[in-house]
């Protein structure tokens, strides 16, 4: 296979393994909001992006660390993911220690054992899941994300509707969940056999910590950017506004689901193709491609957010799809931010992630004290779009001093042209509404095909193309 049917090919897996677990799992938003109140619904999102940002810091970003070496030949799979290993449970031992003081915050009162057993069950498992990718289980990574889908809906099943538990429903639902897909990992892939203490070396620590330790305050920063903002709505409008915001972000997180599928793909292409002397014109031709995509799919979501919505959600959160065109723009942003940062991934540029990132967070907390006073949750919305805008034109001339790649700068703009004012007529509503949303999204659809068209010709050419 040529690059770019290897990278449809694992692209495939991935989606076929991954998206209906994860759609299927996008759905369970009409269960919490049926069964939580938006101050209920608040508190159980805040303890899941606390967990998320937790996540790098305790284990030192080092599923990231797993997967840039695991992928590499250069390095020993057994000294890799003993470092990983160890490192984490060292992690977690300082949170044992710390885990009490989450009940000093009123938010979590009452939470924090579970918040701890909750972030335990999590790092491990995305060690387990990082490595599993990194080895080339494809199918095996795929296989774990639909079961362990289908085990949040049935634990969701049990703890919300059987035993009406709330927010504690909510976390259980995910740590029964991560417990299983942990253990289903270590079984099959047989995890065991590469954990041994005499490889964990200090030259590997040094090693990969030089690459994933620029990435902690890195992901915090990104928490920063697309989390803090609850917080401020909290504290500058209301606990029940917020519960509204967290419902409205749901929508958008289609996006990206779709980034995440791809990127899982690209990011093992673009490591295994890193001394590839056509690296350029294949990072060029994908991008194209991938913002093409992206153009399209949010053009489509935001045709149909205010019907979705009102599948989606209960009639209390109904309001929420006010505030959802706005987070899909964003989300188009945070999409490209993404695919930037596999620049940063190959080249080992962990600090350049973290400078670009610095930005956006300072831009989203200036923004947000700003904004929200004014304009309350939709100024929380407009805070996040314009950060991670800005991240994304600094990352997007950033990294061409590391690859150089055609980045459509034109088209571009004119694509976000279009979905801004796409947004407008979501959100103003204005007459012949539905007229305008769908002749825009065929018109995105025509001027974004011809990216799509050549490289699906790439894909399906017998011969071994140059780029």
């Amino acid at each position: 296979m040529n690059k770019y049917q290897k990278l449809a090919g694992n692209t495939i897996v991935f989606a076929v393994g991954s998206f209906g677990a994860k759609l299927l799992s996008f759905f369970l938003v009409r269960l919490y909001t049926d069964r939580m109140s938006p101050a209920d619904y608040s508190t159980a999102d805040l303890i899941y992006q606390t967990v998320n940002v937790l996540y790098p810091v305790l284990t030192l970003s080092m599923a990231d660390a797993v997967i840039r070496f695991g992928l590499d030949r250069d390095y020993n799979n057994k000294k890799v993911f003993s470092v990983a290993v160890f490192s984490t449970a060292a992690g977690m031992t300082l949170l044992a220690l710390l885990s009490p003081l989450f009940n000093v915050i009123d938010a979590f009162n009452g939470y924090g054992f579970l918040i701890y057993v909750f972030c335990y069950c999590s790092c491990f498992r995305q060690i387990a899941s990082s490595f599993v990718r990194a080895k080339g289980y494809v199918r095996l990574f795929a296989a774990d994300g639909i079961m362990a889908t289908l085990t949040i809906v049935i634990c969701n099943c049990i703890f919300l509707i059987g035993f009406d538990m709330g927010v504690k429903g909510y976390i259980l639902s995910i740590i029964v969940s991560d417990i299983l897909s942990f253990t289903g990992l270590c079984v099959i892939a047989g995890l065991h056999k590469y954990i041994d203490l005499k490889s964990v070396t200090v030259n590997m620590l040094r090693e990969m910590l030089r690459y994933s330790a620029p990435l902690i305050p890195t992901y915090v920063l990104w928490w920063i950017t697309s989390a803090s903002d609850r917080w401020f709505v909290i504290g500058m409008v209301s606990e029940y506004d917020n519960g509204i915001y967290s419902a409205a972000y749901r929508i958008p997180t289609l996006l990206m689901m779709l980034t995440t599928l791809f990127f899982q793909a690209w990011q093992m292409s673009v490591i295994e193709n890193k001394d590839d002397k056509t690296l350029s014109r294949f990072y060029s031709q994908i991008y194209n491609t991938y913002t093409s995509l992206i153009f399209i799919a949010a053009a489509g979501i935001i045709m149909v957010v205010k019907p979705f919505t009102q599948v989606l959600v209960s009639k209390e959160y109904f309001f929420s799809y006010h505030y959802t065109p706005i987070l899909i723009l964003a989300m188009v942003f945070q999409c490209f931010c993404v695919f930037l940062s596999s620049v940063y991934n190959v080249k080992k540029k962990s600090v350049n992630a973290m400078l670009t990132s610095l930005a956006a967070a300072a831009i989203n907390i200036i923004l947000n004290i700003v904004l929200i006073p004014k304009y309350g949750v939709y100024g929380a919305a407009i805070a996040t779009a314009t950060a991670y805008g800005a991240c994304y034109i600094i990352r997007i001339f950033d990294v061409k001093s590391y690859i150089q790649f055609r980045a459509y700068h034109i088209k571009t703009i004119i694509n976000l042209v279009i979905v801004t004012y796409m947004t407008s007529v979501a959100i103003l509503e204005p007459k012949l509404k539905y007229l305008q949303l769908i002749v825009l999204f065929i018109l995105i659809t025509l001027f974004n095909f011809e990216a799509v068209l050549s490289t699906f010709r790439k894909v399906i050419n017998k011969k071994r193309p140059e780029a």
